[in-house]
């Protein structure tokens, strides 16, 4: 259940390792940390969906669909078929090749890293990246602003802008991560997201 999210046809790679990680976690839990799976996925979430969105949704996708467009306009059945031919079929084969090369590299590296004593640094590596991943995604995807002026001249989002840049997205995330840790549900917690973030809103003090 922890967050993950990634273009689909990459995807497959990293649920490919997953898979074998969690295998090797299975047959060894004694010595094998499972924290390093959802950190290997965190990490890899990041870059894969960098390559896939530039490659499937800005690329395949706006030549196969200008292809299939132009071909329809001049009343062509192929126009539609032939977008979505050349969609899938790039689609198709970096998804199952993926989840198979992950799956298989998983279990030839696996434990050789646990064998030479690497695991440990590798996971410390995935924790790192993955956390700027997280970071980058709260700076960017958590809009949230306060309007609040003193006078003219004082703004009160550039002075917090002045000391640290998404200060209030930062803050509000470590209350929900503090929420969480006290145990209260996602019901909860959506709840609180929603009516809280209306009634700030009414009352001008976020936008």
């Amino acid at each position: 259940m922890a967050f993950y999210n990634c273009t689909p046809q990459t995807s497959a790679f990293a649920l490919g390792l997953s898979s074998a990680m969690e295998e090797q976690y299975y047959e060894d839990r004694e010595n094998f940390n499972p924290e390093a799976i959802n950190a290997m996925k965190t990490s890899l979430m990041g870059p894969l969906s960098g390559v896939g969105d530039s490659f499937f949704q800005g690329t395949i996708r706006v030549l196969a669909f200008g292809l299939g467009i132009n071909l329809a306009r001049e009343g062509n059945i192929l126009g539609p078929i032939l977008a979505m031919i050349i969609s899938f079929i790039p689609s198709y084969l970096v998804t199952y090749y993926g989840g198979k090369i992950g799956y298989l590299m998983g279990n030839k590296y696996l434990s050789k890293l646990y064998n030479e004593g690497l695991m440990d640094k590798v996971m410390y590596i995935c924790s790192i990246v993955g956390l700027m991943v997280i970071g980058s995604m709260m700076a960017s995807m958590i809009g949230i602003t306060t309007p609040i002026k003193f006078g003219e001249k004082l703004i009160l989002q550039d002075i917090l802008n002045g000391i640290i840049p998404g200060i209030i997205p930062l803050g509000l995330t470590f209350f929900m991560y503090w929420l969480l840790k006290k145990k209260v549900s996602t019901g909860w917690i959506l709840s609180i997201s929603i009516i809280g973030g209306i009634i700030l809103g009414v009352l001008g003090i976020f936008k």
